[in-house]
């Protein structure tokens, strides 16, 4: 069972500048909502001309609009492992779908709790088993309620609320809104802000819409009938869930953050026309639609070229609730506040990205939940995956620290070298000026020595430090 890290990682309150301007009554309600392979292109106002979003197009002309906002991941546990942690999932060993999160990480959940927030998480989670056994649940990681899925799911999903498999009715993404909702209704009444992390399980494949968005698509493929249809589904329980907050009377002070966990998908979805998709590390696999909105903070809508990372929203969130962590693990994110506040505008940054060489776990949801909706119904229940059960472990041998396999990448700025390294060893290298190409057609290494030297010994000092924590440093430092 996971101790509780709180206590052990010493996690305390300190006046940080940001939130020396605020009390404990006045921090912000926080609500994290994640599409699950919603492209940076699948959105009215990034130009999709098919697509219907009124109300996430309504979030972006209001808000804080991320043009640059990057999953830090090209698949999705990993990149929701980075938003609960601020750190690059490699890191805890979460390399491609369906891995655990190790228990021994400090969640923003864990984090919050510690100054008085309410903690819920609805939906998605696939950061490891939700049975009730399972030390990579929702609850072993900081969140005091939870209905929650092991993968994407589908309309009329079985959802584990709490480790007990329910069966609900509706539309997917209305399903985890709805149980948000609920939830938040019995928070508003108390003195402790809240954290609602809402999942959707759309638009991933297979694609169901329900009837209503589906038919709005008519006279398309069956396919994209259905994708757009998902696409809207998420979109109008977006809707619901961003006027929620003015009934509830919590608007103003409450942080809404929306984001998408990897790049769009082949076929049906749209990158923007970006290079790559799902799966690559090139931009269309990694860039995704993101909008915050705080109207005491952001008054103004605003938009920001500044290449930001799933990474930085841990520590923006503790910098905004004023928290900090004795003997904080490496971050790869960076706190955006003076962003968000408008102090700093398109500031230059540095970022990693590594897909390591590794096979997805497999992680059916759909008939996972419907094995352990029988078995309880008849009195059981049912063990966690194995994978999940041994979320602790750590490597036996450690990983090598002077290889490293798969496709890697460093920012600098407008510059992104890519490192891609082949299972014999072989390396190649590519370097693109991502102000004067976006789309990554121009290898420009030849005739940028100089830069391709100097960015490869950052980013292979960044993999070193990964690979570190992977073997469990971190921990030890505790």
């Amino acid at each position: 069972m996971k101790t509780r890290l709180i206590a052990a990682l010493s996690l305390f309150v300190v006046a940080s500048p940001f939130a020396a301007k605020i009390n404990a009554a006045e921090r912000p309600n926080i609500i994290l909502v994640m599409a699950d392979d919603q492209g940076w292109g699948d959105m009215a106002y990034n130009g999709h001309e098919i697509i219907k979003t009124p109300n996430f197009d309504a979030a972006a002309a209001t808000g804080l609009r991320f043009d640059r906002f990057y999953a830090a991941a090209p698949v999705c546990s990993p990149t929701r492992a980075s938003v609960m942690t601020g750190r690059h999932p490699n890191r805890m060993g979460v390399f491609k779908w369906g891995y655990p999160m190790r228990p021994q990480e400090t969640t923003i959940a864990e984090a919050l709790k510690s100054v008085g927030y309410a903690t819920g998480h609805f939906g998605k989670w696939h950061l490891g088993s939700v049975r009730n056994d399972s030390p990579a649940n929702p609850g072993r990681n900081g969140f005091d309620e939870w209905l929650s899925a092991p993968n994407f799911y589908d309309n009329d999903a079985i959802m584990s609320h709490k480790g007990k498999a329910v069966q609900t009715k509706g539309e997917s993404s209305m399903i985890a809104v709805d149980a948000a909702l609920d939830w938040m209704k019995g928070k508003v009444t108390g003195d402790d802000p809240f954290l609602a992390v809402v999942w959707f399980g759309s638009p991933h494949s297979p694609h169901v819409a329900a009837e209503e968005d589906r038919k709005l698509y008519e006279g398309h493929s069956k396919a994209l009938q259905n994708f757009y249809g998902e696409v809207t589904g998420m979109d109008r329980a977006f809707g619901k869930l961003r006027d929620s907050l003015t009934d509830l009377g919590i608007r103003d002070n409450t942080i809404l953050w929306y984001c998408s966990d990897n790049g769009g998908l082949p076929k049906v979805g749209s990158t923007g026309g970006f290079r790559g998709n799902k799966g690559q590390v090139y931009e269309g696999g990694l860039l995704v639609p993101a909008i915050l909105e705080w109207p005491t903070h952001i008054k103004q809508p605003r938009s920001t070229q500044m290449r930001c990372n799933t990474c930085d929203i841990y520590p923006t969130l503790l910098e905004i609730t004023g928290v900090a962590i004795d003997k904080q693990a490496p971050l790869d994110g960076i706190s955006l506040v003076s962003l968000i506040d408008g102090k700093s505008k398109d500031a230059s940054r540095t970022m990693g990205f590594w897909d390591y060489t590794a096979k997805g776990i497999g992680t059916p949801s759909a008939s996972w939940m419907a094995d352990l909706f029988k078995a309880q119904q008849a009195g059981g229940d049912l063990t966690a995956d194995e994978s999940s059960q041994i979320a602790a472990k750590l490597p036996n041998p450690a990983y090598s620290t002077s290889s490293f396999p798969g496709h890697s990448a460093w920012t600098d700025g407008d510059w992104k070298l890519h490192r891609i390294e082949g299972n014999n060893g072989k390396l190649k290298w590519e370097l693109y000026n991502l102000a004067a190409d976006p789309k990554e057609t121009d290898d420009v290494s030849a005739g940028e020595s100089a830069r391709v030297t100097s960015m490869r010994a950052e980013l292979d000092k960044w993999l070193v430090s990964v690979v570190n924590s992977l073997n469990g440093k971190d921990y030890a430092a505790q």
